[in-house]
């Protein structure tokens, strides 16, 4: 009786599959439209979480970690590259592995859920871990778990966008995550500068934010159906080796040139992001706490208009099926963004910079993890192969920074790193105009 059951349910679950690619109104999930009140719950949802682990990784690595640093070495340019090596090595290892492992779940709590709660868990006490570390040597370690933690939790949620959100909603969804991530960059950075003097105050409060996150969203959310009706992969260890394995280059070439893409715009991104405070302190030449201000007035700049995107690219993507022109629009713009403080090294550079770069970036984000989902062609390892396009963000966090503090180390300046900046981001949009599976 039981097979029997798990075998209509199986059977039911294939033909929503099915339902859902014909129909964009449809959920994979079940094959029916998501009523308005629970899209409502998914958007909030989608929103709230992102919001709150940026503000909670945005606090340590924009602003404690580096002024941490200043205090604990004599080159903190240096430490902070390497941090951002091991922490994107981490990030990288764990949006697949756990991704991954997030497909082959078969739980009655569903595939993703428990991925998502021990993310929180970890990263919470990881971050808190951080932000107290007496040295250098452990800060970058525990960050690097931190990281870790956080794809834990980030692959599955991502991945959930191809379990149960309608194609035709994609757009909206992608949108409120974008958002959240968006202001929340801003919100941490704000709420960092505040508490300059507070370091263990700002470590518990970041680790909260992540803890809290994960959980917000499995609570307001409908409860992921159990997968214990899903055919069991096989558990040896060559099978388990071989599901690691990227898509065949034959057939999805529109998924590489997401990845492409992807990846030069979050070089972009970090190259740039990741120096807020040595630019304004070393570039534009203001002390601290002028520069604690400015930064301060930038994160409410870039978190205001950071939400016009969002709110517009979103849904539009969503109305016209479009995909590609909002993501290759927001990349130009951003590059315009990046090059104000280039041509104008000046507090209003800097502002003009947070203004510009943060509306490109925020019509950026709200589209490209639907683009992104829009390119897989097998729903069943969404997780791995979502995981692996979220490689593009651990490279860039890893390679941006890296590559300037190169470039400053080489000229000992940062204009040759606004320059790179704006060549990746348009390399981005470019690399994304040749796919050809997503309008």
């Amino acid at each position: 009786m039981k097979n029997k059951n798990q075998t209509e349910r199986l059977a039911a679950y294939n033909a929503a599959v099915v339902a859902s690619e014909e129909d964009p109104s449809l959920s994979p999930e079940n094959g029916q439209p998501i009523a308005p009140k629970v899209k409502i719950r998914y958007f909030i949802g989608f929103l709230v979480f992102g919001i709150l682990w940026m503000v909670g990784i945005q606090s340590l690595s924009a602003f404690i970690i580096p002024l941490r640093l200043k205090e604990m070495v004599a080159n903190p340019e240096s430490v902070i590259a390497i941090n951002g090596i091991v922490s994107s090595i981490a990030s990288l290892l764990a949006n697949i592995i756990f991704g991954n492992l997030s497909d082959r779940s078969r739980s009655k709590f569903g595939r993703r859920t428990p991925w998502i709660i021990g993310g929180a868990a970890f990263g919470g006490i990881f971050m808190l871990l951080t932000g107290i570390a007496p040295n250098a040597v452990l800060m970058v370690a525990f960050f690097g778990l931190a990281m870790a933690s956080l794809n834990m939790m980030i692959a599955p949620v991502v991945a959930l966008l191809a379990d149960r959100i309608p194609k035709g909603s994609r757009g909206m969804m992608s949108a409120a995550y974008g958002a959240g991530q968006t202001v929340g960059a801003p919100l941490g950075t704000l709420l960092a500068s505040q508490l300059i003097n507070y370091h263990t105050l700002s470590a518990i409060l970041a680790g909260g934010f992540m803890l809290v996150s994960g959980i917000f969203l499995i609570v307001l959310t409908p409860r992921e159906p159990a997968a214990d009706f899903l055919p069991e992969k096989k558990s040896d260890f060559k099978s388990i080796i071989l599901s690691f394995q990227p898509p065949k280059l034959t057939g999805n070439h529109d998924f590489y040139k997401a990845l492409v893409g992807r990846l030069f715009m979050l070089m972009s991104y970090q190259m740039i992001l990741a120096y807020q405070l040595y630019i304004v302190t070393d570039y534009v030449g203001l002390n601290t706490q002028s520069a604690a201000a400015t930064i301060s007035l930038m994160s409410v700049i870039s978190m205001v208009v950071s939400l016009v995107g969002p709110i517009v690219s979103g849904p539009l993507s969503d109305k016209f099926g479009r995909r590609k022109l909002p993501v290759v629009i927001s990349s130009l713009l951003f590059a315009v963004g990046v090059a104000m403080p280039w041509v104008l090294p000046t507090k209003m550079g800097m502002i003009l910079y947070a203004t510009i770069s943060g509306l490109g970036y925020g019509i950026y984000s709200s589209v490209d993890q639907a683009l992104n989902v829009d390119v897989l062609s097998n729903k069943e390892e969404a997780g791995k192969d979502l995981g692996i396009l979220n490689l593009a963000t651990t490279l860039g966090q890893m390679i941006g920074p890296v590559l300037t503090s190169w470039i400053v180390t080489t000229t000992h300046s940062y204009s040759g790193a606004f320059m790179a900046s704006i060549i990746l981001a348009i390399l981005g949009a470019i690399s994304i105009l040749f796919i050809k599976k997503v309008k």
